[in-house]
């Protein structure tokens, strides 16, 4: 008689919450210093299949469970720091106030959790999306799975190669932003005079230059050739579109690469909020068919599986009526959460609906767009945006613009909504995982609740170690996307958002998607994402230089046939170079956070062209590993 193994074990538990915890840290460091977050379903199942074997009983859907936690606390990482940065930058908070933190992340995570346990059946079963990193993962899993103890993890190395990277990761950002032996990035600007009919001469600044940082790379990796073009072509934009037409307009004073940055920070980056906005309404608008359908159908399951309470272990889901109960109890500190802000009754209560709306219909689009695209490129910020901005509006229109309070409102309101939807993106790739392996759908969302929480309670003391160290807005950490959600809240109520702008970022969306339309139409494999290029536009052009280098290692290595197993080792390298930067971002803030003395490092200044070499070794590494067969 067959018996199903074990899911939820003890020391399943205990590793998913530490790795939960761990890759939340992480993902936090990278999301503030590149405004890009990537999975980690697939390191976290390598990670857990060589920790778990340690022990006698062991199983596949053990490592999926560890997994499940994992990815459920990286993935509330990005929802926390897409936004809750934003009220420290704007003066609400003087500091990541800790039980707050862990109290909005924690609401935000479990309510994702709980909107997509009725879209389980909808997009999994019945849609058959393809979730692309769930099917990586289940992958590994069973490839592991079926290795002998006395065999390597995975013919790549597994934990070795996510070792020696993750070192080679962590030792360069300890000699750069530790030591200081060279400085975190290149750039230049130049000034180009134009001269009409010899006497009407116009100056405009060109700039260009790359962050020295493996994780850039690995994250290009990750998401691969097509986003990181688009993200290159997005930086391309405002650096040598925008800001030179908008110098040779209005002129410039001072240091060339200086004025770049301010124009850029004040005016160009606003054309990538317009574009942002348009993205996040065109991907609720391109996905409200399907979604109702998905909800039809989910609805239509839970009718038979009451009719028939027999139903295999593989399609037992959360009980819907639970689901129901907990999402009710739920409005209760949601809110409580937007009555300590607003002191009103009455609009704490339509804040309250407000969210759960916008939660509800954003955590199916992030779900959704993650059985197409993925969780590393789903457009998280894009909808974001879109209810911070209506959010504003609409509070603008309620309170009127001398209001102290609108703004934050905002923000929180688009904090619970990015948690909501970043959890939801991830936890259906996981459950998709799940699927292919036979594993419980009820034991991987109980999983989910506890790789959240885990999360929730480490969110708050990351923010504030690097807050101390590196004051988070600052060019060394400069939070993009919460810079982004803080800069429309408090543009819309103070009346200084740069309209212009926006609306022309708006343009420049809709051309893109009419060019995706295109795309589509003909059957291209090379597709133009808005919120690809929105990202471009909005990042410092510095940070989309090595994404693009890493996306055309990618594509590099679909070119030369590279094998699964060169494939699976450029993961784990990339994996590997992100999780060791990140972490080590964080090792060196501790000692700072703990004396408060922001030189307590000794620095070692003068090794700039090492730190060039270090560069390019990686990228020459990384290139190897995934294009030149072994001899082996």
């Amino acid at each position: 008689m067959y018996k199903h193994p074990q899911e939820i074990t003890f020391k399943a538990i205990i590793l998913g919450i530490l790795l939960s915890m761990i890759l939340a840290g992480a993902n936090a460091y990278l999301g503030l210093f590149a405004g890009m977050t990537v999975s980690a379903s697939i390191p976290a199942a390598v990670i857990s299949m060589g920790v778990l074997r340690i022990f006698r009983n062991s199983n596949i859907l053990e490592n999926n469970i560890v997994q499940t936690a994992a990815s459920a606390g990286e993935s509330l990482a990005a929802g926390v720091i897409f936004t809750i940065p934003a009220l420290v930058l704007m003066g609400v908070w003087s500091e990541f106030n800790y039980y707050e933190v862990a109290k909005i992340a924690a609401i935000g995570g479990l309510i994702g959790v709980l909107f997509t346990v009725p879209l389980r059946r909808a997009l999994i079963v019945e849609a058959d999306l393809k979730y692309p990193e769930g099917i990586a993962t289940a992958a590994i899993l069973k490839a592991g799975e079926n290795n002998t103890r006395s065999e390597k993890l995975d013919e790549s190395g597994g934990l070795i190669t996510i070792a020696i990277s993750g070192i080679v990761g962590g030792c360069m950002k300890l000699c750069q932003q530790g030591m200081g032996m060279w400085s975190g990035a290149i750039e230049g600007a130049r000034v180009i005079s134009i001269e009409i009919s010899g006497k009407i001469s116009y100056q405009s600044i060109f700039g260009v230059g790359t962050d020295l940082s493996p994780a850039l790379i690995s994250v290009g990796y990750i998401v691969g050739r097509n986003i990181g073009i688009l993200v290159l072509i997005g930086g391309l934009i405002s650096w040598v579109i925008a800001i030179p037409i908008y110098t040779a307009i209005y002129g410039f004073e001072g240091d060339p690469m200086e004025a770049a940055w301010d124009i850029w920070n004040s005016q160009i980056r606003y054309l990538g909020v317009g574009a942002m906005v348009t993205g996040g309404i065109w991907s609720l608008i391109k996905l409200l068919k399907p979604l109702i359908i998905g909800i039809k159908a989910s609805l239509n399951a839970i009718k038979k599986s009451k009719q028939n309470k027999n139903l295999p272990i593989q399609e037992r889901d959360f009980p819907i009526n639970y689901v129901a109960i907990a999402l009710g109890f739920m409005l209760i500190p949601v809110f409580l959460l937007y009555f300590e802000i607003v002191q009103h009754i009455p609009l704490a209560i339509l804040l309250t609906l407000v969210m759960m709306v916008f939660g509800f219909l954003f955590s199916s689009v992030a779900a959704y767009m993650a059985g197409v695209v993925g969780s590393s490129n789903n457009p998280i910020s894009g909808v974001t945006i879109a209810t911070i901005l209506f959010a504003s509006l609409l509070l603008l229109f309620l309170l009127g613009e001398n209001s102290n309070v609108g703004a934050p409102a905002a923000i929180m309101i688009g904090a619970i909504v990015c948690c909501a939807a970043a959890i939801g993106g991830d936890n259906l790739q996981d459950l998709k995982t799940g699927y292919i392996l036979g594993a419980t759908p009820w034991k991987q969302q109980v999983m989910q609740v506890i790789g959240t929480i885990s999360a929730a309670l480490v969110l708050g003391f990351v923010l504030n170690i690097l807050h101390v160290a590196y004051t988070i807005g600052s060019p060394t950490l400069p939070a993009p996307q919460a810079t982004l959600m803080k800069s429309v809240a408090d543009g819309v109520f103070n009346n200084n958002l740069p309209w212009k702008m926006v609306g022309l970022g708006v343009l420049i969306g809709i051309i893109i998607i009419l060019i995706d339309l295109r795309q589509e139409k003909i059957g291209s494999d090379f597709r133009v994402p808005i919120l690809a290029v929105a990202v471009g536009i909005y990042l410092p052009i510095e940070l989309s230089v090595p994404i693009f280098i890493g996306g055309m290692i990618a594509y590099f290595s679909d070119k030369s046939n590279s094998t699964e197993t060169m494939k699976k080792r450029g993961l784990l390298i990339s994996s590997g170079l992100i999780t060791g930067e990140a972490l080590m971002g964080i090792l060196v803030a501790v000692p700072i956070f703990i004396s408060s003395n922001k030189n307590w490092w000794p620095k070692v200044y003068g090794f700039e062209i090492l730190g060039m070499i270090s560069f390019i070794t990686v990228i020459i590494w990384l290139y190897r590993s995934v294009t030149i067969k072994s001899s082996s």
